[in-house]
């Protein structure tokens, strides 16, 4: 760690306790006391369920360097504990991360939108590997936790960091964009995931801009074109550099890079490469990850294939059991949906999809339900299955209502009964929904041929 307690000094005032080494640098920052080492630099974090303060009695006993701690905790502390007195732990840890990031010479680009994240965050891992060892967001760290948490284990041999940030609510991109000084940003799109929460998608916009609060002077953001809203909140605040991308045949507006997709691969410019995943939206995102690897000088000559690895539940094909299925369970917002409804209806063979609700969609949850389960019936689907026994499930059902085979059940195991009598072998099943659905448990459940 390039962390030193001058810099805490001049961050957080003088410490308490021992006097210190004003030069001595910070061990490992921990956040968990259950992986405490020897020497670590530890910061409790405040949850709804748990207090990381009732755990500094027993820093010196583990040989714990130092501590910040927060002025509310009134529990007596060892007297051989240096600390630091804070009004916010998860603040303080947010701005070791900031020092490190400071110290640290790569390139760190900042990833955010309402759907792709992840798959775009892996894609700029991949476009970037020409470079070197590229630090990336793993699994869910994309939150005012995870974000610090990856900063903090970068360190110099890696040649770029490539950080996902998630949002709930206003002001959560900000903060995550001023602990990470990003040098890229990137939008992957505006849609309504969150929408009940932010109330309007012009609010989402505003919210994903937020990226740019820290964003370099000299930095670039990049984003699709044509998209009005985005392009009119980002207006309001950022004033640098904007590449755009898009396909050949969307709306022909301006762009910077334009890919056209032919025969499973992707033309830009003089260059070809084979798609590392199928489908439209993802062609849009490999196009993202281009322009973030030109900005920082990958030469396009040696992106011959993108090895691409993505987490589970995500943009997954298995073949099982005669079926070939689509395994979109980990999450979903209404354009996720729309885009795996797409693909679905670009492969050969009979097309099933099985939805389950999506989360978080507020006073318009009922409509944006209807609307995904109008695509499906529009793309006419062999048959679709509705995971919710509430009214979203009765607003997709309705939607969907001109379908050949349609089926409304409470729970993901209750899902494998009409599929066992609608599939055969060759078919292919969407299986798509929000996390909180579990969606997943139905994949061992469907039939074998």
């Amino acid at each position: 760690m390039t962390i030193t307690v001058r810099q805490l000094i001049a961050c957080w005032g003088a410490p308490l306790g021992p006097t210190p080494d004003p030069d001595m640098a910070l061990g490992r920052i921990c956040t968990d006391s259950r992986s405490l080492q020897t020497g670590d630099f530890f910061v409790p974090l405040v949850g709804e369920n748990f207090d990381g303060h009732s755990f500094l009695g027993q820093l010196s006993a583990l040989g714990a360097q130092a501590a910040v701690v927060e002025q509310s905790w009134s529990d007596p502390l060892p007297s051989d504990l240096l600390h630091w007195r804070v009004d916010d732990t998860l603040k303080a840890y947010q701005q070791l991360a900031l020092l490190h990031r400071r110290s640290l010479d790569q390139p760190l680009v900042a990833v955010t939108g309402s759907a792709g994240k992840t798959t775009t965050r892996e894609l700029i891992r991949a476009a970037l590997a020409p470079l070197g060892d590229v630090h990336c967001s793993e699994g869910n760290n994309n939150n005012d936790i995870g974000v610090p948490l990856t900063v903090l284990s970068a360190d110099s041999h890696h040649c770029a960091l490539v950080i996902e940030m998630g949002m709930r609510g206003p002001g959560e991109i900000e903060r995550l964009s001023r602990c990470t000084e990003p040098d890229v940003a990137v939008i992957t799109n505006i849609g309504t995931a969150h929408i009940g929460r932010l109330g309007s998608r012009e609010a989402i916009a505003a919210a994903k801009c937020e990226i740019t609060a820290a964003l370099k002077s000299d930095g670039v953001v990049v984003i699709p074109a044509g998209d009005a809203l985005l392009e009119t909140a980002l207006s309001k605040v950022w004033s640098g550099r904007v590449v755009r991308v898009r396909l050949a045949d969307d709306t022909p507006v301006a762009a910077d890079c334009i890919g056209a997709i032919d025969a499973g691969q992707l033309e830009v410019g003089a260059h070809r490469l084979p798609l590392p995943l199928e489908g439209r939206h993802n062609a849009r995102n490999v196009l993202l990850a281009l322009a973030v690897a030109d900005q920082l000088g990958v030469d396009s000559a040696s992106l011959n294939a993108m090895e691409v690895s993505v987490p589970g539940g995500r943009n997954r094909r298995l073949v099982q059991g005669g079926l070939t299925l689509l395994d979109e369970t980990y999450n979903a917002s209404p354009e996720a949906v729309m885009a795996a409804l797409t693909l679905l209806s670009s492969q050969p063979g009979r097309r099933f999809a099985v939805l389950g609700t999506m989360l978080e969609l507020g006073a318009q949850s009922l409509q944006l339900h209807a609307d995904v389960a109008t695509q499906a019936a529009a793309l006419k689907l062999d048959g679709l299955v509705v995971v919710d026994g509430g009214a979203e499930g009765r607003a997709m059902a309705n939607a969907a209502a001109g379908l050949p085979r349609l089926a409304v059940v409470s729970s993901p195991e209750d899902a494998a009964k009409p599929l066992k009598e609608w599939l055969r072998p060759g078919d292919v099943v969407l299986l798509k929904a929000s996390r909180g659905v579990a969606l997943e448990r139905l994949l061992p459940l469907l039939p074998s041929f």
